[in-house]
């Protein structure tokens, strides 16, 4: 399968890839979830070059994970911020976080630490059943895939099954 056609595959997975899959858009987004939001900002903070991140930015608004709105202060400059669909991101901005966090940091430990706004409680966000509430992972799964009527066993008329050949 050629990268282009990623978008195309019937996978949720690939699709979303054919999207965030770039290796400096999960960096930008990674800023933008830090609260930056301004072009500038995003160039400083992950060093992408101007023509990239500018490519990268124009992707993203195209694609509805951040729209483009003019600055709030005296210089008006334009600013991007996440949409609903962009902020719905970030669960898996945290699995990759978190996966960072537990085999790549070394002895130094993690850059960063989540603390919870409301309560001011350190904070990392799990996966858990919205059934029983238990905490999930890999194991704890099973995918089942959605069931499609393929053309060649379809009954005929009269409830006969056409033939394989």
């Amino acid at each position: 399968m050629r990268w282009r056609s990623v978008g195309e595959a019937n996978c949720s997975v690939a699709r979303t890839l054919a999207v965030i899959g770039e290796r400096w858009t999960m960096l930008i987004l990674r800023e933008a979830f830090l609260g930056r939001h301004r072009f500038d900002e995003f160039q400083r903070n992950t060093g992408i070059a101007r023509n990239i991140l500018a490519a990268r930015l124009r992707a993203l608004v195209a694609d509805e994970i951040l729209e483009r709105a003019e600055g709030e202060d005296e210089h008006a400059r334009v600013e991007y911020r996440l949409t609903k669909k962009g902020m719905d991101l970030y669960p898996v901005m945290l699995a990759m976080m978190r996966w960072g966090d537990t085999w790549l940091c070394g002895e130094k430990g993690p850059p960063l630490t989540l603390v919870h706004r409301g309560c001011g409680a350190k904070a990392m966000p799990a996966f858990v059943c919205p059934g029983c509430g238990e905490s999930v992972n890999a194991r704890d799964m099973m995918a089942i895939p959605r069931r499609t009527a393929h053309p060649a066993r379809r009954p005929e008329r009269g409830g006969r099954k056409q033939s394989a050949r």
